[in-house]
């Protein structure tokens, strides 16, 4: 047998064995199209250039195949915020735990102090959180 082919073969196995171990799904069509210059090379001897170009164009089209296909039969989440701590938070109310002075300043949630964006108000008082951006809580005073 060939290198070329034991090379191929290779890099076809172990990109779909990535798949599995760190899921992004690119992996899993890259590794399709490695596996489909395994094929080229059993019908067609190409010189290690063209090989390479083969690989490229295959990994852009299967990624577009997935993309075009079956990106849109993925169900959404019933959990869109699971992963989005700060967007979990809008709508709650908090007291300030270090006054907002100059639009910055501090509530405690649970057991963990977040950054505060907003008027400026004294320590204690009640604000609602309205957004979230660039890791920062943007709040509103209570009456």
């Amino acid at each position: 047998m060939r290198a070329e082919l034991i090379v191929w073969a290779g890099l076809a196995l172990a990109l779909i064995a990535a798949e599995a171990l760190a899921p992004g799904v690119f992996l899993l069509w890259m590794g399709f199209a490695a596996a489909a210059v395994f094929v080229l090379l059993l019908v067609f001897d190409l010189a290690p250039v063209w090989q390479a170009v083969a690989f490229v164009l295959l990994s852009f089209a299967s990624i577009g195949v997935y993309m075009a296909f079956f990106r849109k039969r993925e169900k959404p989440s019933d959990q869109p915020l699971l992963n989005r701590r700060s967007e979990q938070l809008v709508g709650q109310v908090f007291h300030l735990e270090q006054a907002i002075v100059d639009g910055r300043g501090r509530v405690k949630v649970g057991d963990a102090l977040w950054a505060v964006e907003g008027e400026d108000l004294p320590a204690g008082a009640r604000v609602r959180v309205v957004s979230a951006h660039n890791m920062a809580l943007q709040v509103r005073a209570i009456d």
